[in-house]
């Protein structure tokens, strides 16, 4: 089993719904988002994933998401703007660009890592 991992940063403001407490106002972090790729195999020239398409495909999301109030984007009109479900947002955007990559080998998406601060994140494992 092979594993890649590529770590990007970015800075947004959001406050969480259906949450009481401090965390519930205005407020911003910088955020430190690491995507897992896990595979088999790797192709002719030993990668699992090539790092250029995986930073493109982080900074499409970053690029949406940086220097933004969080809870005016989509999805995050409407759903909650936490660690968790921004994880689950770089996945799924990821997992779609990603899937449209030509690509000799199998691999996938095993886990996306969210950081807010140095010390507090939350991880979706599909």
């Amino acid at each position: 089993m092979f594993e890649v991992e590529v770590d990007e940063t970015f800075a947004a403001g959001h406050a969480l719904r259906h949450y009481r407490g401090k965390c519930e106002n205005v407020h911003g972090h910088n955020w430190r988002v690491m995507v897992t790729f896990t595979g088999d195999s790797v192709d002719k020239a030993g990668m699992l994933v090539d790092f250029v398409e995986v930073k493109k495909s982080m900074n499409k999301v970053i690029d949406y998401l940086d220097h933004q109030f969080i809870n005016d984007l989509k999805p995050f009109d409407e759903l909650s703007p936490s660690a968790e479900n921004i994880a689950k947002f770089f996945y799924d955007q990821m997992t779609s660009d990603l899937a449209a990559t030509p690509s000799d080998v199998a691999c996938k998406i095993s886990r996306v890592k969210i950081w807010e601060t140095d010390d507090a994140s939350a991880t979706y494992i599909p």
